[in-house]
């Protein structure tokens, strides 16, 4: 058994695990390659279905190419396909691209906030009408108790201290230093009253994995990933304010991976081109601290 397939067994094996012990799960989808061979898994973990929603926090700053390819895998695939907002901030202009906030508090408003109160349901949600392809407010608004996520340790700092089953608070807060141990393959999934749970099936994937598993299992990506023949092209999507480009001649999966292979990139952090990480220090750690992705 080679190593994508150990890793696909095991993250297979913590979805499946999720899906036993935890009520009213779902799963976030940014629409990266990360969060994509989540979903990829998830599929395979349950034979074409995918039994728990899909939740993308919509800031409505994302690439337009993004949004299209969201929902043309929604209804491609019949996904239950959530997205929350935070209106209320966009209304009053409380962003970055309109000045009237810095990005990391942009961050926390159109991101962050948006996402507990959409996980809460105390903010409204929509959800896609598969048969029309529009969105529709969701008549639910069950709290999410439990939320697959797809963060990689090797991806940026803050990460690395997460766990397989990682505990937030139930306002979704993140207390570092109170994580279960994971020794052997056991998983602590018995938490108290009250708990939010984050999964993350793809904590030991590294980013050459998620590109040879994207060639292995010929998922589809968003073409930003890919130099278009000006030279540059995403290594980390976001929103359009906050990310940038990385130069680049990769045009296709191959060249990724060759391009990741040779190490052109190793002393280039993966989200170098994300602003939002700089003006955190470096990292994400406050922000995720708060509940951020």
């Amino acid at each position: 058994m080679d190593h994508l397939q150990q890793l696909e067994n095991k993250s297979v094996h913590i979805f499946r695990e999720a899906y036993a012990n935890f009520k009213n799960l779902g799963m976030l989808w940014s629409i990266g390659k990360d969060s994509t061979v989540l979903l990829w898994l998830a599929r395979k973990a349950f034979f074409g279905h995918v039994p728990f929603p899909l939740i993308h926090i919509d800031t409505s700053y994302k690439i337009p190419e993004m949004i299209e390819y969201r929902d043309r895998l929604a209804l491609e695939w019949k996904l239950t396909m959530v997205v929350g907002q935070n209106k209320e901030a966009l209304a009053a202009k409380q962003t970055f691209p309109n000045g009237n906030a810095d990005r990391i508090t942009c961050c926390r408003l159109l991101k962050t906030q948006a996402l507990k109160d959409t996980l809460a349901g105390t903010r409204e949600r929509y959800v896609m009408n598969l048969e029309t392809g529009q969105y529709e407010v969701d008549k639910s608004s069950e709290a999410f108790t439990g939320v697959i996520v797809g963060a990689r340790a090797d991806e940026e700092g803050s990460r690395s201290k997460e766990r397989y089953f990682s505990a937030r608070s139930k306002d979704n807060d993140w207390d570092v230093a109170d994580q279960p141990p994971e020794f052997w393959n056991q998983f602590k999934t018995d938490f108290a009253p009250g708990t939010h749970v984050r999964i993350h099936p793809l904590l030991d994937w590294t980013e050459l994995n998620i590109w040879e598993y994207i060639k292995r299992e010929n998922i589809p990506t968003v073409s930003l990933y890919y130099n278009q023949g000006n030279g540059k092209r995403y290594r980390s999507l976001g929103c359009w304010p906050c990310t940038s480009p990385i130069e680049s001649a990769s045009r296709n999966v191959d060249e990724i991976i060759q391009e990741l292979k040779t190490g052109k990139l190793s002393n280039i952090a993966e989200r170098s081109g994300r602003e939002q990480d700089k003006e955190d220090g470096g990292g994400l750690e406050s922000l995720r601290r708060d509940g951020y992705m």
